[in-house]
């Protein structure tokens, strides 16, 4: 290196020509180049590196380019901390770091080294800080090799604590001393009976292949792997296996030692023990089964919420169409009112008038075919209000019997099954009816219209399983079906089967309407419906209704009223002018006495008034203040109780809970006919 410094342009640099330095810095530089210690002198502010052999075998690839360059262009990746040292050393002080860990580039890759750095100040000839003068001794090796080594210590403590747990817990199922040149094992006769070696064998002397062949032939071969890791590297040697006991089972043991080597650095001995873990293997093997069962019932959990969701989902979609649905239809259905009054009105002023009549028959079935998809609607959407009673599921197919027959066709065979003593259910009987009609119109459609459609009902406990994410609660419940030998339905069109509006009837065939509809009436009653279709083999839909405990009513003769007309009074609220005015027209043509108001603020004043009433007849959405439910909360303490006939397109459950009416609560949906208001008149009145 004094070569290399004698010969280097030192000009280049702002220490000048050799033959100009300071005698401070030629005194420095011969004492670095004559220790055996890798130094390094950094002149000057930049800290031009000036450096002795031992230092520029330190460098390593970067001799000798490191030679007259400024300290922190040579070594950029520690920049900041020779940046610390020049400062602090030019400021008259030193620094000194034991086992200092950087990051250093070699052959531009990042390495973790370890050094001892020593740092202090030179002074120029007339006594000031000029350089600094650095030792530089790298520990690397020495900071890995204690790390090995107190982690070769851990290891041992452990193992020593493993033995002495196993020797306190009875577990200790022998030692073993391997050695490794003459590859024989001495061990004591509990080693030698747990892998089945002769009783008469000479403990001194057994050979490791009976040992190894008492091995599970899965656990061989890894187990090699670590005794062979262990000669190699002295890490402890750890391994948990299976050994054939006399009776053909297994036998769980966890051996432990550690290679020890001779003064050349070569494996020459191995001494260990044995210790029995069958009860701690066998306990984890019964946690991971239970851990699986686990995770298996989590996944279950897992899937039910997910379905809950979606069915979350499908219920804020319905609440969403519900609310628009309700809005829409108390309008459309008071604008067919006041259409169908009034055609109504004219078909009586107007009964020799063939072509009055004609047209007006032809507007009041466009008028129900109106109604009817408003009342679609309300029903998809859970909206329409139920009157439900308890019934008899058989009861129910016999009152249907011959209107399915007259719907459906000659063509069709219908085959009814029933349990003889059906559980009761708790359902708006009409609308019950209504869709078994409509799911078997559906079927007949299925099937060009000839084949058998089967009407069934069953007792059936539902568990909570088949309940998750449905809506439901696990318990007794009646299912309904219908299922025919129809073309059935592709997996496409199956999952769209309740979307309103999905049909795959030509146009003008179907509203897409029908299944919604029924889809709308069982959610609305507590129930849950599924359907099932194969192609080229037919569809089954099943209704899913909860059992009622309570007792079938005692059985009443209906009887038609008699009277289309009556002599009582009746106060119409109404707040559409058009509606009331036709309402109006209908009572006073059917002989009632007839008093009006716009809105149950009126009403009430008139009430208090003293107008005397039979039946109050109002709709039930109003402005104002007081609504229809004050009007007939008010009737119903007068004495004698005033009847009160409510009518609606829609109620928005101001009269009902849940859009279902109690049993003394009167409903009339709108639009309605002259003899449909007449006979409820006359209903309400005897009731």
């Amino acid at each position: 290196m004094a070569e290399r410094i004698r010969t280097f342009d030192w000009s280049l640099t702002e220490l000048g020509h050799i033959d100009t330095w300071p005698g401070s810095l030629c005194s420095a530089v011969q004492l670095l180049l004559a220790s055996p210690l890798p130094m390094v002198m950094l002149w000057g502010r930049p800290g031009y590196m000036i450096y002795n052999d031992a230092y520029s075998r330190f460098a390593g690839g970067r001799h000798p380019y490191l030679l007259g360059s400024p300290v922190e262009l040579g070594w950029p990746e520690v920049a900041e901390f020779n940046r610390h040292v020049v400062d602090t050393c030019l400021a008259g002080g030193t620094l000194s770091y034991h086992n200092k860990a950087l990051v250093l580039l070699r052959d531009g890759i990042p390495e973790d080294v370890w050094m001892d750095l020593y740092y202090s100040p030179v002074a120029d000839d007339d006594g000031h800080p000029a350089g600094v003068m650095a030792i530089v001794v790298d520990t690397t090796d020495h900071v890995i090799s204690e790390r090995r080594r107190q982690e070769a210590e851990r290891a041992y403590r452990a193992d020593n604590e493993r033995v002495r747990l196993a020797l306190n817990a009875g577990a200790l199922l022998g030692s073993f001393v391997w050695d490794i040149k003459a590859d024989v094992l001495s061990a004591d006769e509990r080693f030698a009976r747990t892998f089945s070696y002769p009783p008469d064998q000479d403990l001194a002397n057994l050979p490791p292949l009976i040992a190894e062949m008492q091995i599970h032939p899965d656990d061989r071969g890894w187990v090699q792997e670590r005794i062979n890791q262990s000669v190699e590297t002295g890490i402890p040697y750890n391994a948990e296996y299976r050994v054939l006991r006399p009776d053909g089972s297994y036998l769980w043991v966890l051996a432990s030692g550690c290679c020890e080597f001779d003064e050349k650095g070569e494996a020459f001995r191995f001494p260990g023990v044995l210790i029995d873990i069958h009860e701690r293997k066998t306990a984890e093997e019964s946690l991971l089964k239970f851990t699986r069962n686990l995770e298996q019932r989590v996944a279950d959990e897992v899937e039910a919420r997910l379905a809950a969701e979606e069915q979350l989902r499908q219920s804020q979609k319905l609440e969403a169409i519900g609310g628009l649905t309700g809005g829409v239809a108390h309008d459309f259905n008071n604008l067919l009112q006041v259409i169908a009054g009034n055609l109504h009105l004219l078909a009586r002023h107007e009964p020799d008038n063939a072509n009055v009549q004609r047209r007006v028959s032809a507007s009041i079935a466009a008028v129900e075919r109106g109604a009817k998809l408003s009342s679609q609607l309300l029903a998809f959407a859970r909206r329409q209000p139920l009157s439900p009673a308890v019934c008899d599921p058989r009861q129910i197919f016999e009152g249907l019997g011959e209107l399915l027959q007259r719907a459906l066709g000659e063509t069709i065979q219908i085959k009814v099954t029933a349990p003889d003593h059906s559980w009761h259910l708790y359902v708006d009987r009409n609308q019950l009816e209504n869709a078994i009609l409509n799911l078997a119109i559906n079927a007949r459609d299925a099937m060009s219209g000839e084949g058998i459609i089967a009407l069934s009902a069953e007792n059936i406990a539902l568990d909570r399983k088949f309940c998750a994410g449905k809506g439901i609660v696990a318990g007794d419940y009646v299912c309904v079906a219908v299922a025919d030998t129809g073309v059935g339905m592709p997996p496409q069109v199956l999952a769209q089967a309740f979307e309103p509006f999905f049909t795959t009837k030509a146009d003008g065939q179907g509203t897409g309407l029908g299944l919604s509809m029924v889809f709308g009436f069982v959610k609305q009653s507590g129930g849950h419906i599924e359907i099932s279709s194969v192609v080229g083999q037919g569809t089954r839909v099943q209704l899913y209704f909860p059992r009622s405990l309570r007792p079938l009513p005692g059985e009443t003769t209906r009887h038609d009223p008699q009277h289309r007309g009556g002599h009582e009074t009746i106060l119409v609220v109404e707040d559409n002018e058009a509606v009331r005015g036709s309402a109006v027209d209908l009572l006073r043509e059917g002989g009632y006495q007839v008093l009006t108001a716009a809105n149950g603020d009126l009403a009430m004043q008139m009430l208090l008034d003293g107008a005397s009433v039979d039946l109050i007849f109002t709709d039930v959405v109003m402005p104002g203040l007081i609504k229809s439910a004050d009007l007939a909360a008010w009737a119903k303490v007068q004495n004698p109780p005033v009847a009160v006939l409510f009518t609606s397109g829609h109620t928005r459950d101001i009269i009902s809970r849940n859009h279902q009416l109690s049993p003394d609560t009167y409903l009339l949906s709108k639009p309605y006919g002259p003899e449909a208001l007449l006979n409820k008149i006359r209903n309400v009145l005897g009731g």
